[in-house]
């Protein structure tokens, strides 16, 4: 088997450990032998066709920036996402997956609207450990670790990723963190997020390799004691 990745604008969005997701991704499909072609797209790339796309987080005057560079592409993400490729989007990265990202004294940064959802900035920082229950994950959790003033509310059919039990969430009001519609999903997860939460990233892969071949694909199973052990060293556990 083989699956296609592209990492969008790392140069500009990769904070708080973000490139350790692609490395999941990567290394998860290696060790079953699945072969990854991966393209590292920076400013001034035009977007070409991928099974699964990752875009990290930054601050605002990287947004700025990516923001133009992404709604150049905008008509080929869109046609992406609704032939079924897979989008993750950390932090900066989830809010410009929306309609907009209003800052405090600057104009909208306009998104390439994949899910439902818009961002204003907040007056507070929420900072610190999160646990959130989903509904699709086995086990039932996702851990990571926010840094965010953007307060992200979700509509339409974007449903969330889950119910925050320990955390703020995407805007400290609704108890819901992140979003997902169809196979587009975004969160303020940080830390980095995947390499604590392997049963994500291998939905994700299963997901990415549906999209290739037209068919449901049921990973072999890994030896997770160590990435679990993490992961449960901090659910529900507040910083």
């Amino acid at each position: 088997m083989k699956i296609s990745i592209a990492h969008l604008y790392p140069k500009l969005l990769n904070l708080y450990g973000d490139m350790g997701n692609v490395i999941t991704l990567k290394k998860r499909c290696q060790w079953r032998g699945i072969e990854v072609d991966f393209e590292e797209v920076n400013s001034g790339d035009k977007i070409k066709e991928h099974d699964l796309y990752f875009i990290g987080g930054g601050q605002d005057k990287q947004q700025e920036e990516v923001k133009d560079e992404l709604l150049s592409n905008k008509s080929e993400l869109q046609a992406q996402s609704k032939d079924g490729a897979v989008f993750l989007g950390i932090c900066g990265g989830y809010q410009l997956f929306g309609h907009y990202y209003q800052p405090h004294d600057k104009d909208k940064l306009e998104g390439i609207s994949i899910m439902d959802a818009y961002t204003v900035a907040g007056n507070k920082r929420f900072i610190g450990n999160v646990t959130v229950k989903t509904d699709f994950l086995t086990p039932n959790t996702l851990v990571g670790f926010e840094n965010h003033s953007g307060l992200t509310y979700l509509q339409g059919g974007t449903k969330p990723l889950g119910i925050v039990r320990v955390g703020n969430g995407n805007n400290g009001k609704d108890g819901f963190e992140g979003a997902r519609f169809h196979n587009v999903f975004g969160t303020y997860l940080h830390g980095s997020l995947l390499p604590k939460n392997p049963h994500f990233a291998d939905y994700l892969i299963e997901l990415a390799l549906e999209k290739r071949y037209g068919e449901k694909v049921k990973l072999e199973p890994l030896d997770d004691n160590i990435e679990l052990a993490a992961h449960n060293s901090v659910i529900c556990k507040s910083y």
